[in-house]
């Protein structure tokens, strides 16, 4: 089966700055979709962030100009570099892996990774 380990998370200001990482256990380029989801407290799973085989990328609303995401073949990584969060996203992040051409529901994604926590907070 395939995995995905997030790391990277913890305890940050409102204001700052984190960069998520996950690794694959087989080469990303098998993903036509990779993407980032968050679920804080009480809240539905969303998605965050996307970028596919050819680098190409898609960003929530609520983040745009703040994060980016990227991918390394090579290194069989994905990155999430998130700047000037706010407590609202205080969550769980989640790395996740679709074989589709597309891929912006929950249920379209085929791999998980277990989550990593992050908290704004002063």
């Amino acid at each position: 089966q395939v995995q995905l380990v997030e790391s990277g998370g913890g305890l940050v200001q409102p204001g700052g700055s984190l960069r998520l990482s996950c690794v694959a256990s087989e080469n990303i380029f098998n993903f036509n979709i990779m993407g980032w989801y968050r679920q804080a407290p009480g809240k539905q799973r969303e998605l965050v962030a996307t970028i596919n085989v050819g680098g190409v990328t898609n960003y929530a609303d609520s983040v745009k100009g703040r994060f980016t995401i990227s991918r390394d073949n090579a290194k069989n990584m994905v990155y999430l570099q998130m700047n000037n969060l706010n407590p609202e996203e205080t969550a769980v992040y989640y790395c996740a892996a679709s074989t589709k051409a597309i891929a912006k529901k929950r249920n379209e994604y085929d791999f998980w990774g277990q989550g990593t926590q992050v908290t704004v907070s002063s």
